[in-house]
């Protein structure tokens, strides 16, 4: 029977202040579990330990490190390849390198060209795709299909014109184009047909971090998802008179020891982080960073939106300038050793900040796609993104069933030293199969993780398996190799490393000295940095 003190007593003040409490709290659950933001940072050819966070006691980067103290922070992370394109293609696809045909820098030479380069090679580099392939659903794409609004600013390097950001997906495209460098240098005035010119010594990271800003603003109360890849740290190296004279004089105080410099297999690679206009180059995509970030804080998106950070291959140590080491790992960007490959990898997500702070688990480039839709709970594209695993499960504490197979695919030679090559790696083994001679190399990992102790000799049931694995999947995803130069010059070879070995090395330490000296200008205006001013 319906009783009536009950139901008075039901309506009292405290009952009432509950249920809207209640009724509160559920309203912000909803709002903190609507679809989230991504604002996904690529730097270009940031080496693993060029951060404050990952061992760099030369480079500053205290947004960064304060980013990866408030993410995932994957240990073991992976560009899909040694080189850009490669790499952003797999990023954007999902899909291994052999797999989507991108397998070297858009605009690098291959088969008789090649020869054109003088470098007297023993083999012809493999044909490549030269744009990214318009049959796969992007990243973008599936985000945009789910409602979200997409933009993209800075380095694109996947395509000329029909290939770019807004053919794949992006409704918005600032500063994407073919170029894989920053054509006209970082500051203003450049040459960017999709980068209006405002103000002379305008910085080109700082401007590509305000636009992003701009973005995320304008479209605070929808959904979106903001990729901002920056042209730095890639060459030219280029900063301010302050910043040089900063890191100088950190340098100095360091310490700075005779030679930088030892000879790799076939070129120079640097072993000191010491150069000041790179670090000053870090400096300045550090501070873009907070740029994003102090956006996302200002405008109420910060518990809402993912942030993933991390780099397209490992730091150039050899050639392109030899801007920083990569030491304990060997190599760098081009190489076909861990420094060439390893990456930051650094994912924030807000609603999971407590479970996790590192994961060793190995994962790479290819992952990120998957991952970003399952935590914005979009269906999943298995078929799209075919070579990456959700990393869900371990952002939430959790683990992955089995350790996988990754591969990569470099059937070319690298400007920076490194040979043409294919690797397999499972849990702890790395097997490098090398397409000049067919040698082989095994590393087993983290205790060889500097590539100096191939192992393959003790371990030949594990090469073996590694082999028929990796030869198994090149053959799966039709993969292009490299064939014999006919026109191949043994004498020539030999000469042209002879003089390497005699001239560079001095060439560099000379260059570096002078960097160094109390005295130094690049030029009248810093690089156009004083211009305006």
């Amino acid at each position: 029977m319906f009783n009536t003190s009950n139901f008075m007593r039901l309506l009292s003040p405290c009952f009432l202040t509950v249920v809207f409490l209640l009724l509160v709290s559920h309203n912000t659950f909803s709002q903190q579990r609507r679809q989230p933001n991504v604002l996904f940072i690529l730097v270009d050819d940031l080496g693993v330990h060029d951060l404050g966070v990952t061992g760099s006691t030369f480079y500053e980067t205290p947004v960064v490190d304060v980013l990866a103290s408030e993410s995932v922070t994957f240990s073991n992370g992976y560009a899909a390849s040694r080189v850009c394109s490669p790499s952003r293609a797999s990023i954007m696809t999902g899909k291994f390198t052999a797999r989507h045909g991108i397998t070297d820098w858009i605009g690098a030479k291959a088969g008789t060209a090649w020869r054109t380069r003088n470098r007297h090679d023993k083999l012809l580099p493999a044909d490549y795709v030269r744009q990214l392939p318009h049959d796969d659903i992007t990243i973008a794409e599936a985000f945009k299909a789910a409602g979200y609004k997409t933009f993209f600013a800075g380095k694109w390097h996947l395509g000329d014109e029909g290939s770019y950001p807004e053919d794949h997906g992006f409704d918005i495209n600032i500063g994407g184009i073919h170029a894989g460098s920053p054509r006209g240098g970082f500051f203003s005035p450049w040459q960017n047909p999709k980068l209006q010119n405002r103000q002379d010594g305008e910085n080109l990271t700082l401007r590509l971090a305000n636009e992003t800003a701009q973005f995320m603003e304008a479209h605070k109360d929808s959904t979106f998802f903001a990729f901002l890849s920056f042209y730095a740290v890639h060459a030219p190296l280029q900063t301010t008179a302050k910043k040089w004279k900063k890191y100088r004089d950190k340098a100095a105080t360091m310490g700075v020891p005779n030679t930088a410099y030892e000879m790799e297999r076939v070129l120079p690679i640097r072993k000191v982080q010491d150069n000041p206009v790179y670090a000053g180059l870090v400096e300045t995509m550090d501070t873009a960073v907070g740029v994003v970030l102090d956006a996302l804080k200002a405008h109420g998106l910060e518990d809402n939106t993912i942030v993933v950070f991390t780099s397209d291959n490992g730091g150039v140590a050899s050639g392109d300038h030899y801007a920083t080491s990569n030491l304990p790992l060997r190599g760098g960007k081009g190489y076909q050793w861990e420094g060439g490959t390893r990456v930051p990898v650094f994912i924030k997500v807000p609603w999971l900040a407590n479970v996790q702070k590192v994961s060793e688990v190995p994962v790479i480039g290819t992952d990120f796609y998957p991952t970003l839709l399952d935590l914005a709970d979009i269906s999943l594209l298995p078929e799209q993104h075919r070579d990456g695993m959700s990393l869900k499960p371990l952002l939430e504490g959790g683990s992955l069933e089995n350790p996988r197979l990754l591969y990569w695919h470099y059937p070319h030679y690298g400007n920076q030293g490194g040979e043409p090559a294919s690797i397999v790696q499972w849990n702890q083994w790395k097997l490098i199969q090398y397409w000049e001679d067919g040698r082989q190399e095994l590393f087993r990992l983290p205790s060889t993780e500097t590539d100096e102790m191939n192992v393959v000799e003790s371990y030949p049931e594990i090469a073996e398996k590694l082999t028929d694995s990796l030869m198994n999947w090149l053959t799966s995803v039709e993969a292009k190799y490299p064939v014999k130069d006919p026109e191949y010059d043994q004498e020539k070879a030999k000469a042209r490393q002879l003089k390497t070995e005699t001239n560079k090395l001095p060439s560099l330490e000379a260059n570096r000295v002078k960097m160094l000296s109390e005295d130094f200008k690049p030029n009248d205006n810093w690089w156009k940095s004083e211009l305006g001013k």
